[in-house]
């Protein structure tokens, strides 16, 4: 049977799949005034002749409806359409909008959790410990999509899905209280959301305030500004070569250890108007600088997961961690930091692997590798030797949701400045 929903908006009915696109076109206020018009014409035409409802096309295998469902729909379209009011249709409304239209992301479904077929195989490992987030989901690049440059968007469903399984309290504010992961489109339009409520309002303009249907690389910056808005106090840190003198190069002056703006290694990527893809563009800073900040950036995420809150998972003392996985940006990708694992070697300093889903890798072929036991550590592992880029920078959320105050503090984008 087809399935068709309801716009919340001009109170037309849809095919599921369609809605979100249509829903999307009254985004555009020029239109907005035609859309109403034509919604209460509807429902004008429908309380004058109750059993002739608009034409719909059906499909063969389409149950009928029964009188009783086009009454109680005829009355429904015909309050809604009542109440609303073109003239007041704010940035507060168009999310409540899309929250009702935005769609789940589909992805592969594998069984066991991929944070747990991870844990199988790390806890069949000797003399090394583990510390690990809880679960994650993983959200690979699509060919036919997104692939080449929609790593940001899938990082952020990655953290996204973590939020809405593990912390009550981000899962009643993420997305209008939808309980699941976006698409990348719907992405789009509640970042858009967060830019005209004034967060990260420089940012916002690299882009000219719009993004959606647009294939431009995005970074920690649009991650922690699209968690900000929802009250989630993400963070955004930079590992920076001190042979990248930032502060000399006109950037900016840095107070203390805290840089007044992002200028993050996707800088160079970021382009104006209405391109649609990303292409890169001259920066302030010295690419091709040797990077000596490997160390500072495995220590800082060995002390961000082992907080005093984890608890031994297992028989072989693997650690999980309260703290939510991280955005981890480098020049040209990113990815999403699930965990770090820590060995200590005979006569020699203690070696260690990020724990990172890729994803460019597919989830298909992450779960195959973790079940047979076999292959995963080239995909899943990165050691500090692969450290090799002169800058880079995470994005981590801190717990609890903010208020008042502080909701207008994160409309200002700042970074932690590490230099090693």
């Amino acid at each position: 049977m087809a399935d068709f929903s309801v716009c919340p908006i001009c109170n037309l009915r849809f095919l599921t799949l369609e809605l979100e696109r249509h829903a999307n076109s009254h985004f555009d206020d020029e239109d907005i005034d035609k859309d109403f018009e034509l919604a209460q014409q509807i429902a004008l035409d429908l309380a004058c002749a109750p059993s002739s409802p608009p034409y719909i096309p059906v499909d063969d295998d389409m149950q009928c409806e029964t009188s009783s469902q086009k009454d109680q729909e005829s009355s429904f379209l015909k309050s809604e359409v009542k109440n609303c009011n073109p003239g007041g249709k704010n940035i507060d409304e168009k999310a409540r909008i899309l929250s009702s239209v935005h769609r789940n992301e589909t992805r592969p479904q594998i069984g066991q959790g991929l944070m747990d077929l991870l844990k199988n195989c790390l806890e069949l490992e000797t003399e090394k410990t583990t510390i690990l987030c809880g679960n994650v989901d993983h959200f690979q690049s699509s060919h036919s999509e997104d692939f080449g440059w929609g790593c940001g968007w899938r990082n952020i469903q990655m953290l996204s899905s973590h939020l809405l399984k593990q912390r009550q309290e981000a899962r009643e504010v993420l997305y209008g209280g939808s309980g699941f992961v976006p698409d990348i489109p719907s992405l789009q339009r509640w970042l858009e959301i967060a830019w005209k409520r004034g967060f990260d309002k420089q940012g916002s303009e690299d882009f000219d305030q719009a993004i959606y249907g647009k294939r431009n690389w995005i970074g920690t910056t649009e991650c922690a500004t699209l968690f900000r808005s929802f009250g989630l106090r993400a963070r955004i840190v930079d590992f920076v070569s001190r042979e990248i003198d930032i502060r000399s190069s006109g950037v900016g002056k840095c107070v203390g250890n805290m840089a007044p703006q992002v200028y993050g290694p996707m800088d160079r990527y970021l382009s104006k108007g209405k391109n649609v893809v990303s292409k890169a563009v001259p920066i302030s800073y010295d690419v091709k600088a040797k990077p000596k900040v490997q160390q500072a950036l495995i220590d800082w995420v060995w002390n961000y997961f082992a907080d005093n809150k984890s608890r031994i998972s297992g028989n072989h003392g693997i650690l999980v961690s309260q703290k939510a996985p991280l955005y981890f940006q480098h020049d040209g990708h990113s990815r999403t930091i699930v965990g770090i694992q820590m060995k200590c070697q005979r006569n020699g300093p203690m070696q260690y692997n990020l724990l990172i889903l890729d994803p460019g890798h597919t989830t298909e072929s992450l779960a195959k590798s973790l079940k047979g036991n076999f292959g995963w550590q080239k995909l899943i592992k990165r050691g500090v030797h692969t450290l090799k880029k002169p800058l880079y920078q995470l994005c981590f959320l801190d717990p609890g949701i903010a208020s008042g105050e502080e909701i207008e503090s994160l409309k200002n984008l700042h970074s932690i400045r590490v230099e090693a």
